[in-house]
């Protein structure tokens, strides 16, 4: 299989194949939790938000081919936000017709409460986005760095601590916690645009 970065093009070009499991791999790692956690925070049960996430994906797959990559027609993640808000949202509405026991008492209120949610639910999709894109990407690269260098770019980093007490903790001065933490961002950045994600990184 070839390993050459991937352009975010040439990415959406290879989720339109379903055989490109590697395409897919990377899709669901970052996206899967995504879709999960908003089914949740909506009000959806474990098993419920298992089941929509897999739904939104089987409908990716379908409408894959059909995706304008326009900028000017929204970001890629932003579509397939839409998607998995309007799914959330035929449940919910399914379910408040339809009542299916105590649990649903709960999932109504959060509807009357929260009748349009879809600003709220982008925010949290970006936020969330972001810190998986994060995560995805240090996991990759974490063995390119002494476990020093690493917590210097984790604390100050991803935990926001200060340089000040960062240096501090590790033994080191602030300037080479700058230079660790640096260093690391800009790996990360690299592995992200290697492999096309939309990014929207900020340390």
């Amino acid at each position: 299989m070839d390993n050459s970065p991937s352009t975010r093009a040439s990415l959406l070009i290879r989720l339109r194949d379903p055989g490109d499991e590697r395409a897919w791999g990377e899709f669901l790692e970052i996206y899967g939790p995504l879709v999960h956690g908003l089914a949740r925070r909506r009000g959806l049960q474990e098993a419920d938000a298992e089941d929509l996430a897999q739904e939104v994906f089987r409908i990716v797959a379908r409408a894959i081919e059909r995706y304008d990559p326009d900028p000017d027609r929204g970001s890629f993640r932003g579509w397939l936000s839409r998607i998995a808000r309007n799914l959330i949202i035929n449940l919910l509405a399914a379910r408040r017709r339809q009542p299916q026991g105590s649990g649903d008492t709960d999932v109504h209120r959060l509807l009357e409460a929260r009748p349009d949610p879809a600003a709220e639910d982008s925010v949290y999709f970006e936020a969330e986005y972001r810190r998986r894109l994060i995560a995805w990407a240090a996991g990759r690269i974490r063995d390119e760095f002494s476990e020093p260098a690493w917590q210097a770019f984790w604390q100050a980093g991803v935990e926001g601590r200060p340089p000040k007490e960062v240096a501090h903790r590790l033994g080191m001065t602030v300037g080479t916690v700058y230079q660790y933490k640096s260093r690391a961002v800009v790996r990360i950045r690299r592995e992200i645009d290697q492999f096309g994600w939309e990014s929207a990184v900020e340390f």
